[in-house]
């Protein structure tokens, strides 16, 4: 009997302390959860460039702004584009709300594409936080040296001519896609040269001569080569897109859709444009705990506002012209949408350029 009894007893001990482990992770805010720890930021580039200087802002800044005052550490995991870490994010990274990243913009028009057998996420079911930048007051530049063989427009329709050669990265990153296009869809005699590991790599390329330009942001431009607007740089913008108008800076260098030969080319461009629009984005894992996605989200909103990180931001030079979750999930949705034949345009010219041709 005192053996049935001791057994009884141990049972509802053993209840009682269950029971309270789990009301006193119920009652864990995230608060409690965060204070003491450390969020990674997993950053699909390696260091410099645009997205190297958009990462370290918000590495500094967004701790602030998470309950429990978290520090904050940057990770580069640079590969394909970004796509390593995209894939990281997606399917690796813990879902505990403890990991955060960036990645190219064109990352989740790869994902709506669902053409390429290495990637391996749905970019509807990121824990979307929001991007940064959404090229607002920003334009993509085709950044040319003055001695390369094209000098002008006229140069880049030529055909049987020497072609602009214009180093890439891997497939998913914004120089790639919007190169691709231009060079498909409006007949510019351009060769790329690909496999080059981040931004910093196509920097040093351009200026040892290995290839004859790049494309990038301008705010990448003015936070990282601030030296190439110079006219004694020997580098000009030859071209702009991902925008509809000139930017005022850029009054005499054409922009993409004015180049655009039919309404099918103009379509393109303009499913091209909204991917852009998605210019620094941020997300956390798919299906963290909702109140932490929350708290993060909350963050992201409150540090894109942060007086000091738009001093810093001012500072750099980069635009800040923010998307919260909700607009970039939004966006996304858009791009699946496109019309059917547009999408198909698209896998087939990913397939050329992953060919080679």
């Amino acid at each position: 009997m005192c053996r049935s009894m001791g057994r009884q007893l141990f049972r509802f001990a053993l209840a009682f302390a269950l029971a309270c482990v789990g009301a006193s992770a119920q009652a864990q805010t995230p608060a409690d959860f965060y204070r003491g720890r450390t969020v990674q930021l997993v950053l699909g580039y390696g260091p410099g460039g645009g997205y190297d200087a958009y990462a370290r802002l918000v590495t500094q800044h967004i701790g602030k702004h998470i309950p429990g005052n978290p520090t904050v550490v940057l990770q580069h995991m640079p590969g394909a584009g970004s796509l390593r870490a995209t894939n990281y994010l997606y399917a690796t990274a813990p879902r505990d709300g403890l990991t955060i990243g960036g990645f190219a913009r064109d990352m989740p028009f790869l994902g709506v594409l669902g053409h390429n057998a290495n990637v391996q996420f749905d970019p509807r079911k990121f824990t979307w936080l929001g991007s940064v930048a959404s090229s607002a007051d920003d334009a993509y530049l085709m950044f040319v040296r003055r001695d390369a063989a094209i000098k002008n427009m006229d140069d880049l329709r030529k055909k049987g001519g020497p072609p602009l050669v214009l180093g890439v990265t891997g497939e998913g990153g914004a120089g790639n896609d919007w190169t691709v296009l231009l060079r498909d869809l409006l007949g510019l005699n351009i060769k790329l040269v690909s496999g080059y590991p981040d931004s910093g790599g196509l920097f040093l390329a351009v200026e040892r001569k290995e290839i004859d330009g790049r494309s990038l942001d301008y705010s990448a431009l003015r936070s990282s080569r601030p030296a190439w607007m110079k006219p004694e740089s020997g580098m000009y913008a030859l071209l702009q897109f991902g925008r509809t108008t000139r930017h005022p800076d850029f009054p005499d260098t054409p922009v993409a859709i004015e180049l655009a030969r039919d309404e099918n080319a103009r379509r393109m461009i303009e499913v091209a444009d909204i991917s852009n629009t998605l210019a620094r984005p941020f997300v956390a894992p798919p299906a963290i705990p909702q109140d932490r996605a929350k708290a993060l989200q909350g963050a992201f909103n409150a540090v894109v506002k942060d007086p000091d990180f738009l001093a810093d931001a001012a500072k750099m030079r980069v635009d800040v012209s923010p998307l919260d979750g909700d607009e970039v999930l939004a966006r996304v949705d858009r791009l699946a949408s496109a019309p059917p034949d547009v999408l198909d345009q698209f896998r087939k010219m990913h397939e050329r350029a992953k060919a080679g041709d």
